[in-house]
């Protein structure tokens, strides 16, 4: 049986390329974005496999709305994909609250409601998979990157949780975590950026990074859809899955610097307990 999609972030990058893959498997994709018209192209090529859903993510309280009115029309949803988001650059310091919180909001709070929305019939059909697309970003950090970071690792936390929690009733969760991949994340007009203070020398380094780095990025997205398609197919499904020869170097790194810090401080921390 062909699975349904619903894929938030659709119009581009990651998402479009999932999607794109999805319809190559004869599935039905529901592209979640806040302009159907974006996918009109899709619409056009695909018109009995794509619908266009208009959906802001940030908009929490439309979540149970918009995934029963998918079920309502395809009976089900196999595949929720988390891929809405977008960058931002600036030091903790320079980061405003109101930053933050519609940062969490994109990242967090939507894919969130989305999960809420889709876990119910799932559990019934004992069957379905999550994608949520985090980054290499939700494993490690560095300077600018402190707020884009602070929603992936609490992305990662609770979907860790959650893949505990539903794994008896047969859904799969699988965290992907990309390094510099070839899409519109570093778009001038869709990276978000605290206002410069110019007191973090290594902040402005990352801000020319980014300012810099849109379509010279190593990744292809289109390869990254394929490998994501076969994790979900595979018998075991990988929980996290870093993505692109810079993500896996980095991740590892830094998996490697977490067990060196723990492992200078073992026999001291070990010790910690009461003397019984």
């Amino acid at each position: 049986m062909n699975k349904v999609w619903l894929i938030t972030g659709a119009s581009s990058g990651f998402g479009r390329e999932i999607a794109q893959a999805a319809l190559g498997d004869g599935d039905v994709v529901v592209g979640a974005v806040r302009r159907p018209e974006a996918l009109d192209d899709l619409v056009a090529a695909h018109p009995d496999q794509v619908e266009a859903l208009r959906l802001d993510v940030a908009d929490t309280a439309a979540a149970e709305a918009a995934v029963r009115d998918v079920v309502a029309r395809h009976g089900r949803i196999d595949v929720l994909v988390n891929n809405a988001g977008r960058t931002h650059v600036g030091a903790f310091e320079e980061t405003g609250e109101d930053e933050l919180r519609a940062l969490f909001d994109v990242h967090v709070f939507g894919p969130a409601a989305l999960v809420r929305a889709v876990l119910p019939s799932m559990r019934e059909r004992r069957s379905g998979a999550i994608v949520q697309m985090s980054s290499m970003g939700g494993q490690m950090s560095f300077a600018g990157f402190g707020a884009y970071s602070g929603t992936k690792f609490a992305l990662e936390g609770m979907s860790e949780a959650l893949a505990d929690e539903v794994e008896e009733f047969g859904i799969k969760v699988l965290i992907v975590e990309p390094g510099a991949f070839r899409t519109s994340l570093f778009e001038a007009d869709r990276a978000g950026a605290s206002a410069d203070s110019g007191v973090y020398a290594k902040v402005s380094g990352t801000r020319g990074f980014v300012a810099g780095g849109d379509g010279s990025q190593p990744g292809d997205p289109a390869k990254a859809a394929a490998v994501i398609l076969a994790a979900l197919q595979a018998e075991h499904t990988p929980l996290r899955l870093p993505l692109g020869d810079d993500g896996v170097t980095a991740v590892l790194g830094h998996l490697d610097q977490v067990r060196e810090d723990v492992t200078a401080w073992e026999k001291t921390t070990r010790t910690t307990g009461f003397d019984d």
